[in-house]
């Protein structure tokens, strides 16, 4: 064995003893994975028709049968600048995978230098260089490999990957929300598009009823209490018609923004047309499938494995780093020969640095990074909770709008034959405006209702499709999702086990 292989050897021995002097003891993760199914959920979604190929598609909004919402939707795809953002952010996400994936391979540097030197007559150089001037060439390319006994660049660039993976499916999810609150600002414009046909209808009506009155009033049949209730119902109608152009302004204004464009853009919007929808089918195995279709779980979990490969970065700072380093070049005084192999120069070996004492520091880093897991999985936990009850939300909301809606048709037409009746036997000169008034105040809460509960069908199809993660699909099956909770325990408790 050489000399330099034993040097060698000694040097990694010794810092591999040395580095026992920081520890990992004592330090390990609390938090713990769950399991979708494990959560109860099945009679919650018991009741709802089940069908495999229910789950949304990635263009789900076409299902809602509006072309106006198709062509605002691809519109604001295609140059929303909120999806720009997400976009940008998952390219750097990327950029960043490329820095770490550098760190696994070796350096190479190549350098010149030409330096213009006098050297004293009683240093190091003999003569005749000694107190002239010459000037020093050197070539040369070196080479730098940190060695990764311990893992460390493999943890940190899987790290950057799932964060990659992470900022990817946020860029999805952006797009999800945008297209969600779309359509659903879009329900809007048709709710405040219906209660302005009522109000106006309504409007109409009054000025009838009025006119009547007035004709009554003169004849001496009502008196003037009556004549003033009658006018006094003008304005407050004529008032809510302007509330209602406001809403509708300011939502196209909203529209108009979520396109990325001027107000002017929103002007264009077409109004949007009365929707009947059909029965909810909700798809088999939601808590298990929803692992793999909403896009902010895939993003969690991307982020847990991140934080888990971030806690064995932190653990490897606990061992020698290790360098090899080596160097070819030429080296000369004054030009004559610099080309030649006399003036070569080379070198090799390696560069050790160890942790022995740090005041905590790199115990304080690998305590950060496990509640930094920590963290990330109950956000996970948290997230999958959310999700399911995202889920049941919109069916019990279903539920009870089909129930509503069941009692509200009925409840109209009850309310449109007594307003009709009272108006007509008040037209007849039979009975009195405050009947017509009694009769009018139901008629308009169960029309106003009416256009509310269309509007809300649609608006819990909006968000069922986004509840069920809007058409994402994460490119693992679904057995490994099923599985991959235990298999992130399973890593995490033989690391910790390892130290």
């Amino acid at each position: 064995m050489t000399t330099r292989a034993l040097f060698m050897m000694s040097a990694l021995s010794l810092a591999t003893l040395a580095a026992g002097c920081a520890s990992t003891n004592g330090l390990s993760t609390q938090a713990s994975l769950r399991d979708a199914n494990a959560l109860a959920a099945q009679k919650s979604l018991s009741g709802t028709a089940v069908a495999p190929a229910t789950w949304p598609r990635s263009d789900w909004w076409t299902s809602l049968g509006d072309r106006e919402i198709d062509g605002l939707i691809d519109e604001a795809l295609a140059g929303s600048p909120t999806l720009k953002i997400a976009a940008a952010r998952a390219r750097k996400a990327l950029a960043f995978v490329d820095t770490s994936k550098a760190a696994l391979y070796p350096r190479v540097d190549a350098s010149y230098e030409a330096t213009r030197e006098r050297f004293p007559e009683h240093g190091l150089v003999p003569p005749p260089a000694a107190g002239s001037w010459s000037t020093v060439h050197q070539l040369q390319a070196t080479l730098n490999w940190e060695l990764d006994f311990w893992g460390k660049n493999r943890a940190a660039y899987e790290s950057a990957l799932g964060q990659a993976r992470a900022a990817e499916v946020d860029a999805y999810a952006a797009r999800l929300a945008l297209s969600a609150n779309i359509a659903q600002a879009y329900v809007q414009l048709q709710r405040a598009y219906l209660q302005l046909d009522i109000a106006r209808t309504t409007l109409q009506e009054r000025e009838q009823i009025f006119a009547l009155t007035r004709d009554r009033n003169a004849a001496g049949v009502d008196s003037r209490l009556e004549l003033k209730q009658a006018e006094s119902a003008l304005p407050a109608t004529r008032e809510q018609i302007a509330q209602l152009e406001e809403t509708i302004a300011l939502t196209r204004n909203q529209l108009a923004a979520l396109l990325g464009q001027g107000p002017d853009r929103g002007l264009a919007i077409a109004r949007p047309d009365a929707h009947a929808f059909g029965t909810v089918a909700l798809p088999a195995s939601v808590p298990a499938e929803l692992l793999g279709r909403r896009p902010d779980l895939i993003a969690q979990r991307a982020r847990v494995e991140a934080a888990h490969k971030d806690i064995d970065v932190a653990k490897a700072e606990f061992y020698p780093n290790v360098n090899l380093i080596a160097f070819v070049g030429l080296q000369s005084l004054g030009s004559a020969g610099f080309l030649s192999a006399a003036s070569r120069t080379l070198g090799v070996g390696p560069a050790v640095s160890l942790p022995i004492f740090d005041a905590g520091r790199l115990r304080g880093n690998l305590a950060g990074k496990n509640a930094d897991y920590d963290v990330a999985v109950e956000e996970y936990n948290q997230t999958l909770a959310d999700a399911l009850r995202d889920v049941v939300d919109r069916l019990a909301s279903f539920r009870s709008v089909a129930e509503q809606r069941e009692h509200q048709v009925q409840a109209l037409s009850t309310a449109q034959e007594a307003y009709d009746l009272a108006l007509l036997r008040y037209r007849e000169g039979v009975g009195n405006y405050l009947q017509v008034l009694s009769a009018e105040q139901p008629l308009l809460a169960q029309q106003s209702l009416d256009a509310d509960l269309k509007s809300r069908e649609l608006s819990l199809s909006i968000d069922l499709a986004r509840a069920l993660g809007g058409g994402f699909e994460d490119r693992a099956t679904g057995a490994e999702l099923r599985r991959w909770p235990a298999r992130i325990e399973q890593n995490r408790d033989a690391k910790d086990q390892n130290g």
